[in-house]
């Protein structure tokens, strides 16, 4: 890979920053926000990669700009002499790969995670040998092709071939950077189905129609941990999705599971995953609102020994919080009610503005309201292939508990 800088570099183009602004980039994040700008210092086009100074001239960093976003720039690199170059990229996706390769299965796992992995507005999830990019900034876009590039260079050193890239950057959020939202193929055109296994499960993976980038890697090691809970036991796992915590809990050994979604096309996936991997008989699935089902159920005096609760986010924003909280203290009191005594609830929130302390209140408001008291059996987050960087809170948004249920005596 060459020492070239990218074309889009305009490092003459200098962004000052207003006295006593910048505070999430001094502390360590990476981004700047339109109101902490004081001046732009010569001319750019959105998502070229300008410099960053502070008010007094200090060098701050080399970002990509784009004046259509609150985020109006997003920092690639600290350090005067590392100017943006295919070089400096490449040493960005092998610092991602390596780390990958210590602290997860690579089988299947999010390669590239934005800004936790300092290349902020794009993830890159690896499905087998297929690759499905997600691109979320202007700036990112216009090095996507460098990037992916470079990774199957680096993923080809192992012996990993990839015989196909999707494009799923068919988020909203690239409204707000006055982009278009597109989906399709990057290369040669591909079977969309691919077969994963993660915990010893198999499924079929649809990255071109599926949730986000086809399937959600943030959960592997969380749904490890209800094997050891779900082992003859009768299971209920709400908002299964294409069915993933009840396959893991039907592959560790439960008599009976039963996973529900709203979604027909995630259910017709749940079952195929289910024959895939032999449960058919053992794990069930029926598509309804979760919210509608759980109080029939408990009206008809059905109670599980472990019941299992992976909502989507109720909130993706701060102004939604209070209704959010209201949704997970009910779908928690429903569930919760449940719980034969001494049965097991999995509980979680994947939306960023749930904050852990928050989060944690409303279960045990729910707790109250259901006459419930909870013992905490394990607690856990997103899989290390979606690290947290400490000093950019956004990548933190996974909250993930195992209770045991006691009813109040």
């Amino acid at each position: 890979m060459s020492q070239n800088t990218i074309t889009t570099n305009n490092t003459n183009t200098i962004v000052t920053l207003k006295k006593g602004e910048g505070r999430t980039l001094k502390s360590g994040g990476m981004w700047v926000y339109d109101n902490e700008i004081d001046s732009i210092l010569g001319s750019f086009e959105n998502g070229d990669i300008i410099t960053v100074h502070d008010f007094d001239g200090y060098f701050m960093g080399y970002g990509f700009i784009n004046t259509n976003s609150k985020i109006t720039i997003r920092i690639l690199s600290r350090r005067k002499e590392n100017v943006i170059t295919e070089q400096f990229l490449e040493q960005r996706v092998r610092n991602a790969w390596n780390y990958r390769k210590q602290t997860i299965d690579t089988g299947c796992c999010r390669v590239i995670f934005g800004e936790a992995d300092f290349l902020p507005g794009i993830v890159i999830d690896k499905f087998s040998d297929v690759l499905v990019v997600e691109s979320l900034a202007l700036g990112i876009d216009k090095l996507k092709p460098v990037i992916l590039e470079v990774l199957t260079k680096v993923l080809a050193e192992d012996g990993i071939k990839i015989r196909g890239i999707y494009e799923r950057s068919d988020a909203k959020v690239r409204l707000n950077e006055g982009m278009e939202r597109c989906k399709g193929f990057i290369g040669e055109p591909f079977d969309t189905k691919v077969e994963i296994v993660e915990n010893g499960v198999k499924y079929i993976v649809d990255v071109e129609d599926g949730q986000k980038t086809g399937f959600f890697l943030d959960q592997k090691n969380n749904r490890a941990s209800i094997h050891r809970i779900s082992k003859g036991k009768k299971v209920l796992d709400c908002f299964t999705h294409t069915g993933s915590f009840a396959l893991n809990a039907g592959i560790a050994g439960a008599t009976s599971v039963l996973g529900v979604d709203a979604s027909e096309l995630a259910v017709e996936q749940a079952r195929e995953n289910a024959a895939l991997n032999g449960l058919s008989d053992t794990v069930k699935f029926q598509c309804a609102d979760v919210f509608e089902l759980l109080p029939e159920l408990e009206q008809k005096g059905e109670r599980f020994d472990v019941v299992i609760l992976d909502p989507p986010a109720f909130t993706k924003s701060r102004n939604s919080i209070k209704n959010a909280v209201k949704g997970y203290r009910e779908i928690n009191i429903r569930g919760m009610k449940l719980v034969k005594d001494g049965g097991f609830l999995a509980t979680c929130s994947c939306s960023h503005f749930m904050d852990p302390e928050l989060f944690a209140k409303t279960i045990k408001e729910a707790a109250r309201g259901a006459h419930k008291r909870l013992r905490q059996v394990d607690f856990g987050t997103q899989a290390p292939d979606h690290p947290i960087l400490w000093a950019a809170d956004e990548s933190y948004y996974l909250k993930f508990y195992i209770f045991q249920v006691v009813d109040e005596k």
